[in-house]
């Protein structure tokens, strides 16, 4: 456990060391007080460069070729189609939570509106997340209890706790189980990466597509009606991939 939280303060620490030292070298350097799109994507892009650097470099996740070597593809399929199934169902669940909180809806906007915005959320945070809570974290969990409920659920927690504020938590924590559950089943990230990659990419575009209004399941399909329909037919599209998920996932 003592692996874990200390994974975690790692995290954290060059999160907000990287984020602050970029912004107020950016500030110093452009003589403006205003905080930028292209400031935020730049500190979010090394922030996410340094974390998976250390965590790799320190082995305290595990890069293995050995996974890939099994050609799993079906399960990497079965994962972006369950991402894509868990999206309206999501957005319904986000709907009925408190809203973000200004100062984090505005920060997450202008790096959303920006186009580099994607390198930062869709590309590099699935693979930076996946990396430190389930390749560290959840394996450090797995050596100390041997126990995948337990591994699963506080890597979970964990997860949820690091996103720093209430209208979040509930689903990172909701995604953190279904994550750890793929990873202990697997010994492997990617089908975490690949889940995490489309969950992130929609929200991108969606962002995008939008203009940045606030988009809800309403605004996209028109009627409560349609709504529900559309709820509907992404589980029918979830519960299926967990299912083969389910039979197809196994360790390298």
């Amino acid at each position: 456990m003592g692996n874990a939280i200390i994974f975690l303060i790692v995290f954290a620490a060059i999160q907000w060391g990287a984020t602050f030292g970029i912004q107020t070298l950016w500030k110093h350097l452009t003589g403006s007080p205003d905080i930028t799109s292209a400031m935020l994507v730049t500190s979010s892009v090394t922030s996410s460069l340094i974390a998976g650097t250390v965590f790799i470099c320190a082995r305290w996740t595990r890069v293995s070729r050995n996974y890939i070597r099994t050609r799993p593809w079906s399960v990497l399929l079965w994962s972006c189609m369950a991402a894509v199934g868990s999206l309206a169902p999501v957005m319904w669940m986000q709907e009925m939570l408190p809203e973000l909180p200004l100062e984090y809806e505005h920060l997450y906007s202008l790096i959303l509106k920006d186009r580099w915005g994607y390198l930062a959320v869709g590309l590099l945070a699935p693979l930076v997340e996946e990396i430190v809570f389930r390749g560290a974290i959840a394996k450090a969990l797995l050596d100390w209890k041997n126990s995948p409920a337990v591994a699963v659920t506080v890597s979970a927690l964990l997860f949820a706790l690091i996103h720093g504020n209430l209208a979040q938590m509930p689903h990172a924590f909701l995604s953190g189980l279904l994550l750890g559950w793929m990873y202990v089943r697997t010994g492997s990230i990617l089908p975490g990466v690949a889940f995490h990659w489309v969950n992130n990419s929609a929200s991108f575009m969606l962002y995008n597509m939008y203009r940045g209004n606030d988009v809800t399941l309403k605004t996209v399909f028109g009627s409560d009606a349609k709504v529900m329909l559309a709820i509907a037919f992404s589980l029918l599209i979830l519960l299926p991939s967990l299912m083969q998920l389910h039979l197809r996932m196994k360790k390298a």
